[in-house]
């Protein structure tokens, strides 16, 4: 009998259901806008992360759970559809799905509320279904869109690969002993070092080095700027590379930041140096924002390399 296929990529996060509305411009306080265009899909910073590794050409296996409503077996099947594995995805009796509505102006910038659903209801003990993968996967995707305590367990496991973390949204206060890389956006990062968003460089190295030496490194997304790579943090030897944004005409920035992950995961798991990740990261995302939608917006690797 042969041996199953490990994955490359394990994500361990949210699967929603996503419904994204256009909007002239975001409503004030108690103010009505008339939005069109509903779009109706899959979402979820975890689902939308395996996906794009995905179809990158990356192995994914899906840990995260839906509901028993008729939204679960839609998730399902759109992730089975890309060639994810979700033999470890649970279906939570009696619960809801996760839920997004995103609102999207005509810059193409979002404002989203999540509905966490079954997201909400994985535990610890969830892990297990996905033991073997977790320990011999090059790369372990987290999110914060699923309990934090489902993350610190995952981060106290013994694995062969790394584990990057997406910590959205932002949580103060949280350990990042056993996690590898971390891929927070400007705000996120400011949210968790306590301070302003950094408008510079040399800001955003003082804020990573406040959260502590136990990561290894980080790389922080600026949105139109590009991303700033810090490695060796927990040697002490700091290296510093600011990666340039590419130029696009940006339609939708929804899924941005899950395809920047993606990419960066496939990237490590061929084998490339942090800052030549998060170049190919950086393009993935310039390629997605160019469509409108979440995961129908995540590029294959062919419309990247164009």
């Amino acid at each position: 009998m042969s041996s199953p296929i490990v994955p490359e990529v394990v994500v361990v996060g949210s699967i929603n259901l996503d419904l994204s509305v256009l909007v002239a411009r975001f409503p004030e306080a108690g103010e009505t806008v008339i939005g069109h265009d509903v779009v109706r899909g899959g979402g979820g910073k975890g689902a939308n992360q395996a996906v794009a590794a995905a179809r990158l050409g990356r192995r994914v296996s899906m840990l995260g759970a839906v509901g028993d409503d008729d939204a679960g077996p839609l998730l399902l099947r759109l992730l089975v559809d890309e060639g994810i594995d979700v033999a470890a995805v649970a279906s939570i009796g009696g619960g809801s799905s996760g839920l997004a509505v995103i609102e999207v102006d005509r810059q193409g910038e979002n404002r989203i509320v999540v509905i966490s659903g079954a997201n909400a209801e994985l535990t610890p003990d969830d892990l297990e279904s996905a033991g073997p993968a977790l320990a011999e996967a090059p790369v372990v995707l987290a999110q914060l869109e699923i309990p934090t305590e489902v993350v610190l367990a995952l981060a106290g496991r013994p694995r062969r690969g790394r584990l990057v973390l997406n910590p959205a949204p932002a949580s103060p206060g949280i350990e990042f002993g056993g996690i590898d890389i971390l891929v927070p956006n400007r705000g996120e990062l400011a949210a968790m070092a306590g301070c302003q968003p950094a408008t510079t460089v040399d800001e955003v190295v003082d804020q990573v080095r406040q959260l502590g030496r136990e990561l290894e490194a980080a790389v922080v997304t600026l949105g139109g700027e590009g991303a700033v790579v810090v490695d060796g943090l927990r040697s002490g030897s700091t290296a510093v590379e600011a990666i340039p944004a590419v130029a696009v005409e940006v339609v939708d920035t929804t899924a941005a930041g899950d395809a920047f992950c993606g990419g960066l995961a496939d990237a490590l798991c061929l084998g490339a140096a942090l800052p030549e990740a998060a170049r190919w990261a950086t393009r993935v995302a310039a390629a997605t924002v160019t469509r409108r939608g979440a995961q129908r917006s995540l590029p294959a690797r062919s419309d990247v390399l164009r």
